[in-house]
């Protein structure tokens, strides 16, 4: 599976939940997460790596992630959509 059809599978889960959801192509942000998600008043990013390339996030990517987390959203690397349905922020299940 390739990363773009991952990020189809995570939106169509997450819309399905009643996200809203926005698949980011170009930013005035470098390193921005691919979606970014608002979901019961939360606000998450998730930067989506094909399965098994979870741990090529560049040192810029887990920057971005973690001034997300610094501002109060929540923010994570996903190479499936276990890791999303998985995902320990109740709001999300």
């Amino acid at each position: 599976m390739t990363e773009q059809e991952l990020q189809k599978k995570i939106i169509k889960y997450l819309e399905g939940k009643g996200a809203f959801v926005v698949k980011t192509i170009s930013t005035n942000k470098t390193g921005c997460p691919d979606l970014l998600v608002c979901y019961k008043s939360i606000f998450i990013a998730i930067e989506v790596k094909a399965p098994g390339k979870i741990k090529n996030v560049t040192k810029l990517q887990q920057a971005q992630l973690e001034k997300i987390r610094e501002a109060g959203g929540v923010a994570f690397v996903a190479d499936s959509l276990e890791i999303v349905e998985g995902f320990t922020t109740p709001s999300i299940k």
